[in-house]
């Protein structure tokens, strides 16, 4: 953080001189993006991972350490938005990997370890009775979503705004003019009778409810349980299939969401941190609908995939779930992000600002406000200037996480870097404080 930002600064100019600072201190991963944007719109693949004035460029990772091709070394509470829970080259997984490529990969038929991976998720998760593999959670999501409308012999689909489930389900926003072309029913999160009254028209149209138990990339906001139960009584009721999509909450507790709060979907979609940070996604659910992808069926659907089960997603995949990301595993992280976000809370009351983590467990996400955050609408009333300015800072001492302001918590932390992530915010709070003076003035 720099000592020049006067308290007498508008936020515009803190942040001109924030930007500036970055730009100073990061010359080759400009010069890298120069490159990049010769072979690649914009210089990248992945539209979550761009941020202006230009993205960083990470060469080295290890634990819970990043450095990037100017030699700055940052302490990652991003862990890949969810999917680096084991932190960077985690012994066991690397084992797995190695053991996956001694053996040979890629054979074209079925092996023993995606029947052993499927029986341990199955284990996992209270909703899976089977499961098919996909390479993605969007590719989850999408043969999710199309099951339940091949199933149901219905069109319509219920999501809801702030909502994301990969590259072609973007509902944030005005969504995206490249989603995949289903007809969307976009509800309020978190608000029961708003939804009763959108789907009333269309109770005998309705294929699906596709939800997150916690919305990630809108800003860790948690779905409140009379809410999911209500989803849960209005799929019975529809005759609609009721998917939860827990490809970054499966995380939250050793069943993920739902057997946290005790609501079980007809169907479940996963990715992530499943694949032991390999290319992964999966869906499953009711034995009766997932047997529709039998195919010893004649009526069977097509389900087919190159990399459904390679050998090294479904061994680096098997061995952190059951050796590494264990049930005790996932009940201590999550209580420690619990506790850390409250630490940074409190410092947010301590101070008086405007400013908050939600969340729950080991993910969470900072909002520029104090109202209380349950929709896509109420998280957009956040102060986003205070927020790119909070990215700036933290960056600066060594913090990385996402630009919006998502952090997700890997195994690979301990309490050092707890403390070196409070002290970051206490510093912000004291540096940044007439800042949000003169925007609550505004």
């Amino acid at each position: 953080m720099t000592a020049t930002s006067a308290s007498n600064l508008d936020l515009a100019a803190a942040l001109a001189e924030a930007e500036q600072h970055y730009r100073a201190a990061n010359p080759k991963s400009l010069t890298q993006h120069r490159l990049a944007c010769a072979a690649m719109p914009g210089g990248n693949t992945r539209a979550s991972i761009h941020v202006d004035p230009f993205p960083l460029t990470i060469v080295r990772g290890e634990g819970a350490r990043l450095v990037d091709l100017d030699g700055h070394e940052y302490t990652d509470f991003l862990s890949e938005f969810t999917a680096g829970i084991y932190g960077h080259s985690h012994p066991s997984i690397r084992r797995a990997i190695e053991e996956a490529l001694a053996g040979g990969i890629n054979f074209g038929a079925v092996s023993e370890i995606e029947a052993r991976f499927a029986a341990a998720l199955c284990a996992r998760f209270p909703s899976l009775e089977l499961v098919r593999f996909t390479n993605s959670g969007t590719e989850a999501n999408l043969m999710a979503l199309s099951a339940a409308r091949a199933i149901t012999g219905r069109s319509k689909i219920l999501v809801f705004g702030g909502g994301y489930h990969g590259g072609v389900f973007y509902f944030r926003g005005q969504g995206s003019a490249v989603n995949a072309p289903f007809d969307y029913l976009v509800g309020r999160y978190n608000d029961l009778a708003a939804i009763e009254a959108l789907v009333r028209p269309h109770r005998h149209e309705l294929a699906a409810i596709l939800v997150e138990p916690m919305q990630g990339t809108t800003g860790c906001i948690p779905a409140e349980r009379p809410f999911l139960a209500g989803l849960r009584g209005l799929a019975d009721e529809t005759g609609a299939v009721l998917i939860f999509d827990e490809v970054m909450t499966s995380r939250l507790a050793p069943g993920g969401l739902q057997e946290a709060l005790g609501i079980l979907p007809d169907l479940t979609t996963l990715g992530k941190y499943l694949g032991g940070g390999m290319s992964f996604g999966a869906f499953g659910g009711r034995g009766e609908l997932m047997a529709r992808f039998d195919p010893r069926r004649k009526d069977a659907f097509q389900h087919a995939g190159t990399f459904n089960n390679n050998l090294l997603t479904m061994n680096a995949g098997y061995v952190g779930l059951t050796e590494v990301y264990t049930p005790p595993r996932a009940r201590a992280l999550n209580q420690w992000g619990e506790d850390l976000r409250e630490r940074l809370n409190a410092i947010a009351r301590r101070t008086g600002l405007a400013m908050q983590f939600t969340g729950r467990g080991s993910m969470m996400s900072v909002h520029m406000t104090d109202r209380p955050i349950r929709s896509e609408e109420d998280a957009a009333r956040g102060n986003a200037g205070l927020r790119d300015l909070f990215w700036f800072d933290l960056l600066a001492a060594g913090i990385w996480f996402a630009k919006r302001g998502m952090f997700a918590l890997s195994i690979a932390l301990d309490e050092a870097d707890a403390d070196q992530l409070a002290t970051a915010v206490e510093e912000f709070a004291a540096l940044r404080a007439p800042l949000f003076a003169q925007a609550a003035a505004v």
